[in-house]
């Protein structure tokens, strides 16, 4: 596949070696529909090309996805085009090695390709192969992959065109699956065909005197013995502020002329004149416009480190302030009364009066949030103490959320068996360490 890859390329160059530009694709911007199929070329791999055409399975779209993308495309010659991709489609990803999750997620995957076409833009069909490299992103995993294929354009009006591609998508990294990717398109130019410059000849002129050889014609130079600027009709300007040297009154310093030739002032030095400085006899920054940053709560902690700038709080709570230890010790019990089936994360009864204190600590308080944290013993399958601990972490979230909490304020994590607070050795110390905690936070 990797020899197919370069002969591609290789051919591409050769083409646009010898080609004219006159076709060249301008730039321009395309709508697709697109079809993900990991099916077939799952069958591919398993029994062969010759049993998936025989099967006359391929080409059902029960076995695919649907999707949107958007593209760039950019001529580099006229048989050889850049194709930028982005495409989003909802489905359920195989990766290798994990179980599938039946639920549809969105899966994002942006392509950089090379389209080689047969035929300049100039004709109406133009078949071409397609090479590049990629890359996807579904929950949270991120995978590389080498898309390769084939395609056709049809022009339909100039800068107006047609686009069909068929890419086989072969993975790079182990969280990528081999699959077929379709689309169909119509692609726009976004800038107009541009008209053949018109040459004109320029007439042969005498040149005219410029005795100190500046470009300043003696008849137009005020100081034709000194080389200076034109928009200065010939005189110098030795500091380059666009004043003449005779009329600076800071000949070596830049300024500006409502200040006759000299800098603006900057009275309090925070290299912000005082023209621009909305504060200038205090020192500030510049994306204040020279102001100190500001402290709307005046708590000492500056806005742009304050996470609570309407309420006044300490440095270290980040200016939000400081939740009363007496909250913290309900939410403290409430998390060591969280019980579970035994190797389940079903939430006992015995929970919810606990939960339901929190409950009302996040409806009495706004702005407080909860980071959900669950952990296990080492007892088993590190993997599977891991999901346990996930899923009862989720239990307790869910449970808040039933409860009128709304999700944006809660947080559930698992750890598994990489966080014990016991030693793991004894029967006492394996019921500390399966445990859910539940830090709260107002910022």
């Amino acid at each position: 596949m990797k020899k197919i890859i370069l002969l591609v390329i290789g051919a591409g160059l050769f083409v646009s070696a010898f080609a004219q530009n006159e076709y060249k694709k301008r730039p321009t911007l395309a709508v697709h529909f697109g079809l993900t199929d990991f099916q077939t070329a799952t069958d591919l791999r398993a029994t062969g090309l010759a049993s998936v055409l025989r099967t006359k399975e391929w080409h059902k779209t029960k076995h695919m996805s649907s999707g949107i993308a958007i593209s760039y495309l950019q001529g580099i010659t006229n048989h050889l085009d850049f194709a930028g991709t982005v495409t989003g489609t909802f489905l359920s990803y195989p990766i290798n090695g994990k179980p599938l999750d039946v639920s549809s997620k969105l899966l994002l995957e942006a392509a950089a390709t090379a389209n080689l076409k047969l035929l300049p833009d100039n004709y109406y069909v133009s078949p071409f192969v397609t090479a590049g490299v990629g890359g996807s992103k579904y929950k949270g995993y991120y995978a590389a992959f080498i898309p390769v294929g084939v395609g056709v354009q049809v022009k339909i009006l100039d800068g107006v065109f047609a686009l069909a591609n068929s890419q086989y998508r072969i993975p790079v990294t182990e969280n990528a699956s081999y699959h077929f990717y379709h689309s169909l398109g119509v692609a726009v130019a976004l800038t107009k065909k541009k008209a053949a410059p018109v040459v004109v000849p320029t007439p042969v002129v005498e040149p005219p005197k410029d005795r100190d050889g500046d470009g300043v014609l003696d008849d137009a130079d005020k100081c034709p013995d000194v080389a200076g600027l034109a928009s200065l009709q010939g005189c110098p300007d030795k500091d380059g502020d666009g004043i003449s040297d005779a009329d600076d009154k800071c000949p070596d310093v830049a300024g500006v002329a409502r200040y006759q030739g000299c800098p603006i002032p900057d009275t309090d030095k925070d290299g912000i004149n005082d023209e621009e400085d909305k504060c200038p006899t205090v020192f500030g920054v510049a994306r204040y416009q020279g102001c100190p940053v500001p402290d709307t709560d005046g708590d000492g902690v500056n806005d742009e480190e304050d996470k609570c700038i309407n309420e006044k709080g300490p440095a270290s709570n980040f200016g939000c302030p400081v939740i009363s230890e007496e909250i913290v010790k309900r939410v403290n019990r409430a998390a060591q009364n969280i019980f579970f089936s035994t190797g389940s994360s079903k939430l006992l009864a015995k929970s919810f009066s606990k939960l339901n204190d929190v409950v009302t600590i996040l409806n009495e308080n706004p702005s407080y949030k909860v980071n959900i944290d669950g952990h296990t013993d080492n007892t088993g399958k590190a993997d599977k103490n891991q999901i346990l601990s996930e899923k009862r972490a989720a239990s307790v979230k869910a449970y808040l959320v039933s409860k009128g909490i709304d999700e944006s304020r809660l947080t559930s994590t698992g750890y598994g068996q990489d966080k014990p607070v016991a030693d793991n050795k004894t029967a006492a110390g394996r019921a500390k360490n399966r445990r859910v905690e539940m830090t709260l936070r107002n910022y």
